[in-house]
């Protein structure tokens, strides 16, 4: 029998759909869910067409409590228990202009509260309920998709940051509280990925290779590699763990391409000092 993984927010074509095929690949049933049917059926289709593994797709707000209660106990039914959850979705809170965000005077309570019903309540919900079924089969492995912003933080994404800050937290508590039923949590820490959002911003886009030590941000597999891995008995041993994927970024003081800059400044400026003597 295969073992089963549940990834949410598994949109086709994204990076949750990414995680549910390399999991696929290796010969795990998927369950999956989007936020509507209709992007259900299509990441349905896209994955069962790609992989002959069990495919099975729910619609899952994580705002809705009611969805997480219904996909367990619809899973139950069907006597399928998932040992790998994969908590991919969330409400990116981009605000209107993905570039710039929301200033924090513009941001609301209550704006803040919405972003952390889905983030952090949303997936504690699923996490309850999965962590219910792990206990008594003695093994488990969640793993979250945060992001590297919840350690260093960019402009004008408070909601977001302090939600995905919310997460890692969250991750270490749990790796504390369910490792004595086998349980393990671990977070993934993305950085600028190539989704269709990012590539639509164009000349609007603010991180991208140029700015990482290793010359290039994140593809949809090279996150799902790193979840992978922890979502399997691969890292049999790694609990409470963070892995940062985001080509060096979060690791530098500041980019060297501003170094470059600093220089190209300065040689100007020494330029039109020579020029006017």
């Amino acid at each position: 029998m295969n073992k089963t993984v549940i990834v949410t927010g598994a949109d086709y074509n994204h990076t949750g759909f990414a995680i549910a095929r390399r999991f696929a690949r290796e010969g795990y049933d998927v369950v999956l869910t989007c936020i509507t049917e209709e992007l259900v059926n299509e990441a349905v289709t896209h994955l069962e067409s790609e992989c002959p593994v069990k495919v099975k797709g729910f619609v899952l707000d994580l705002r809705e409590k009611e969805h997480s209660i219904k996909l367990f106990e619809e899973l139950d039914r069907q006597g399928i228990f998932a040992e790998t959850l994969c908590l991919n979705a969330a409400d990116l809170a981009i605000g209107p202009d993905a570039s710039k965000g929301t200033p924090f005077f513009e941001v609301t309570p209550e704006y803040v509260e919405y972003i952390l019903q889905a983030n952090v309540v949303g997936n504690f919900r699923l996490i309850q309920q999965a962590a219910l079924r792990m206990k008594e089969h003695g093994k488990g492995s969640i793993v979250f998709i945060s992001s590297n912003s919840a350690i260093r933080p960019n402009s004008n994404r408070v909601p977001y940051v302090t939600s995905k800050g919310g997460i890692n937290a969250m991750s270490k508590s749990l790796a504390v509280d369910l490792g004595k039923y086998g349980i393990r949590s671990n977070v993934i820490m993305p950085g600028t990925i190539k989704t269709m959002r990012w590539v639509a911003m164009g000349d609007k886009q603010i991180t991208n290779g140029t700015m990482t030590p290793i010359g290039d941000i994140s593809d949809f597999e090279d996150i799902a590699s790193a979840v992978y891995f922890l979502g399997s008995d691969e890292s049999k041993n790694i609990t409470g763990a963070e892995i940062t994927v985001d080509g060096g970024m979060s690791t530098q003081i500041f980019p060297e391409i501003l170094n470059d800059y600093r220089r190209a400044e300065i040689a100007k400026r020494e330029s039109e000092k020579e020029q006017k003597k």
